[in-house]
């Protein structure tokens, strides 16, 4: 049986998984209408794909592995990995935004490696869909990143996902997505599956099992590969490490079914070879080639994981230990090699590739049942030939054309410059930024706020660059609880004029815990928990005015965004709150005197 390896690439919600699930579902690789390829709860409940995964389907005597990747920027290591694996890639773009900029960052990267893309043009039944100029836009796309002629004479394929149908104009009738498959077959040339020559493997991704520990991903490229087989592991230095096979696994649909061996061609999963990391090569001689090796883009931010030391700790948490939580991120490390960690003794500081990246370790570790505090997220400044450099982001803007001022303002006191800027359909403008990464941490709410929800934000990482100075990001101080109680409708309604507030009446606070933000740029101590007083001429009756405006619930991004330098967010099980690194009042005025 002959063996296609391919993966789909696209921006984030351009339709890569349900186009995945629409193709397993037709191959009869997923019988369940609920079966998807985003399997983690996370995923299901954000509408993004997390974590790259394998799936494969059977179609004309054909097996097609196929790798759904994410969308996001700061999950951009888990596409890398994989278009060094396989054999060629479906491009997925929107038939109405066009290409958007983590579709030229994967574009970009498939080019490089000489893969010669497929392109589905989905969403066609959109009522502003214009597939035919979006077609002109991918082609001029593929111009500015250099494909070379046979990548240019891309097959493009009109799809829409949701129904399930796929089709090679759009005048003509179908009522699946076996066009698609067909163009797979005839544009993606089978896998190599010579058994005869010796060993030659290589892991693309990690996986982990309480049973047989480290799990790794591998294409197969030459040979075979049988249980409790010796191998020897090869790292990119040279150095050689020996293993042995305890399982062996291959795909079908979203199942992986143990196999006693595996053949050149295949994508496979292996047990039992504990030390394996991404890109070594897997050989049984040590004087074997050694396969390319696989780049990951470098982390842009760190902040520090420390145990919770509120005075609310423990009250929800499973893990609140020191030694807990350590061995929680060095569990997080056999997978998320994105992901860089220096152990210290009281505090772990984490690096990662952005605050989503982060954000989404935080609500993990949460559901877990773990408490942590982690500081303010600070971006990575290095020297680069002498220079101190520091990460910039390209930022495509989508908004309503009465909110392009606002952004262009507050994305250049940011220190972003803007290279574009187009008018588009229906009344939106695209702007198209170059923004350190210094100035976009904590933007998002309020560009959200800024654009009343109806805008939209994209970047990707552009490399470093010479350090810009001081950025002004935040124009709003925090409003610190001076006592430990439980909130009062009276005080948060006297409040409320003075800012956003984070928590509603009757919850619990404690000193130095931060309740909302004050219009005005610097921090205020107040009293949430004081009430009205009651006297013979005034009755507690006349309450029932007390109108207060819904808090704004603290998520852990809105956490990560908006807290300062020398706060805490603290993130526990059920709640997620703002602190002070310094609780009580007096104690912060003797800290910043000693600054």
């Amino acid at each position: 049986m002959q063996i296609r390896n391919i993966a789909i690439i696209a921006h984030v919600d351009h339709g890569k998984t349900t186009l995945t699930d629409a193709l397993m579902r037709q191959t009869g690789m997923a019988l369940a209408e609920g079966v998807s390829m985003d399997s983690n709860q996370l995923e299901r409940e954000r509408g993004i794909t997390i974590y790259a995964k394998n799936t494969s389907l059977f179609y004309k005597d054909t097996k097609i592995n196929i790798v759904d990747t994410p969308g996001h920027a700061d999950f951009g290591s888990e596409v890398e990995r994989v278009l060094r694996s396989i054999d060629s890639v479906v491009l997925v773009v929107d038939a109405q935004e066009g290409p958007m900029p983590q579709t030229r960052f994967v574009l970009k990267k498939s080019l490089e490696l000489g893969l010669k893309p497929i392109v589905v043009l989905n969403k066609i039944d959109k009522p502003a869909a214009r597939p035919e100029e979006v077609k002109e836009m991918v082609y001029e796309l593929f111009l500015d990143l250099g494909a070379n002629d046979e990548q240019l004479d891309f097959k493009t394929v009109y799809a829409i996902a949701r129904e399930g149908v796929a089709k090679l104009s759009l005048e003509e009738e179908s009522d699946s997505l076996f066009p698609l498959l067909d163009v797979v077959l005839e544009k993606v040339a089978p896998a190599e599956n010579d058994t005869t020559k010796p060993l030659w493997a290589q892991p693309f991704n990690l996986g982990y099992d309480n049973f047989v520990g480290r799990l790794a991903i591998a294409r197969m490229y030459q040979g075979r590969l049988k249980v409790n087989d010796q191998v020897i592991i090869r790292n990119v230095s040279g150095k050689n490490e020996t293993g042995r096979i305890v399982k062996l696994y291959t795909f079908k649909g979203l199942e992986r079914v143990e196999s006693e061996e595996v053949e050149a061609g295949d994508i496979v999963m292996i047990a039992g070879l504990p030390n394996i990391e991404i890109g070594d090569t897997l050989s049984m001689t040590p004087d074997m080639e050694l396969l390319p090796a696989i780049a990951i883009d470098e982390p842009t931010i760190s902040l520090n994981f420390l145990v919770n030391d509120s005075p609310f700790a423990g009250r929800e948490g499973k893990f609140v230990t020191n030694k807990q939580i350590r061995e929680r991120l060095e569990k997080e490390l056999e997978v998320n090699v994105g992901l860089k960690i220096d152990f210290g003794d009281a505090s772990y500081k984490v690096y990662g590739r952005g605050e989503l990246h982060v954000a989404i370790l935080l609500e993990n570790m949460r559901r877990e049942g773990y408490e942590v505090q982690v500081s303010q997220p600070q971006v990575i400044i290095k020297e680069v030939d002498g220079v101190k450099s520091e990460p910039f982001e390209e930022v495509t803007v989508e908004c309503p054309m009465e909110s392009t001022g606002t952004v262009i303002e507050k994305l250049g006191k940011r220190k972003g410059i803007m290279m574009e800027m187009k008018e588009g359909s229906g009344g939106y403008s695209r702007l198209i930024f170059e923004v350190p990464t210094r100035g976009l941490l904590g933007y998002r709410g309020e560009f959200t706020i800024d654009t009343r929800g109806e805008g939209t934000l994209y970047t990707r990482v552009i490399g470093f660059r010479p350090y810009v100075g001081d950025i002004k990001k935040r124009d709003v101080g925090s409003m610190v609880s001076m006592v430990s109680g439980k909130t009062a409708a009276f005080a948060l309604y006297n409040l409320q004029d003075r800012g956003v507030l984070y928590v509603g009446a009757a919850v619990d606070v404690y000193e130095g815990m931060i309740i909302g933000d004050v219009t005005k740029g610097t921090d205020m101590s107040v009293n949430p928990i004081k009430g009205k007083q009651l006297t013979n001429m005034r009755s507690s009756g006349t309450d029932e005015a007390i109108k207060l405006v819904p808090a704004w619930e603290l998520s852990i991004e809105r956490g990560l965004e908006t807290m300062a330098e020398d706060d805490y967010l603290e993130v526990t099980p059920q709640s997620v709150r703002l602190r002070k690194q310094v609780l009580s009042e007096s104690g912060r005025t003797t800290a910043n005197r000693k600054k």
